[in-house]
């Protein structure tokens, strides 16, 4: 079966360079499946591309090569990386990307430098090109992760936005905004049962109380903020044919608070 590559950049698809990555893969792997990801990551928000790679992973087979090019460190010593974990393989730069990969014990990780796996002239501005999409066909080609550089041990991780159990109440955080600018927060549903006591919940942000999770964006009130459990699985806030973020004006890193209804 041909190999299958996912493709995630914070490029756009304004400028020729997602077509160029595509074809510096089918000329070295001509059979391999190709498929975007998104190339809607805001400019080098490096968080916002990882957040989107963890989103897709599970729903991918065992593997599968991401491709991923958030990259503002591009042409300095940042190295260049691939990861194997779970049966998937991430190749991309070493500034945090990969960071939810890396929670467990079950990877492995090695610098791409050896250069019979990459262009021949390596750009300064283009490793997207360069580097990274070589090495992605060449592993979906089925080259082993080893050959491609020595042993990374400690790669480069972000703060992981978090939930935690504090006085009573679920304490986390936006960590996004969707198109659709609903807010993605990072208390996952199942936690809700560790709040103590029982009835339902009251979720708070930015100075608003929110009654507990609806159960379709359907059943949230005109123009007012409202609750649902997302697809992720996490407490996200919307607004009915609106924009939450819009709405409450806030964003990434703004505290949500969840707790018994009085």
């Amino acid at each position: 079966m041909a190999g299958l590559i996912t493709l995630t950049t914070d490029f756009g698809l304004r400028d020729p360079f997602v077509g160029i990555m595509k074809g510096v893969l089918l000329s070295i792997c001509p059979s391999v499946r190709l498929v975007d990801l998104t190339h809607e990551v805001p400019p080098q928000d490096v968080l916002g591309g990882g957040l989107a790679l963890e989103a897709a992973l599970p729903f991918f087979p065992s593997g599968t090569v991401h491709l991923a090019v958030v990259d503002p460190g591009v042409g300095t010593a940042r190295r260049p990386i691939a990861v194997r974990v779970g049966g998937h393989y991430l190749v991309g730069p070493d500034n945090g990307l990969f960071t939810f990969a890396l929670e467990g014990d079950d990877w492995a990780a090695v610098s791409l430098t050896a250069p019979e796996y990459r262009l021949a002239e390596v750009s300064r501005t283009f490793h997207g090109r360069d580097v990274f999409a070589p090495a992605a066909a060449y592993l979906a080609s089925g080259v082993p992760l080893e050959r491609f550089g020595p042993v990374v041990t400690a790669p480069e991780r972000l703060r992981r936005p978090g939930c935690r159990l504090e006085a009573g109440e679920l304490v986390g955080e936006v960590v996004d905004a969707d198109r659709f600018g609903n807010l993605l927060t990072s208390i996952p549903a199942a936690r809700l049962a560790e709040i103590p006591g029982s009835g339902g919940v009251t979720l708070e942000v930015a100075g608003r109380r929110l009654d507990g999770p609806v159960d379709a964006y359907a059943e949230g009130a005109e123009g007012e903020p409202a609750v649902i459990v997302g697809s992720m699985g996490c407490l996200e806030i919307f607004v009915k044919d609106g924009s939450a973020r819009d709405r409450l004006g806030v964003g990434r890193g703004t505290i949500v608070r969840v707790r018994r209804a009085e």
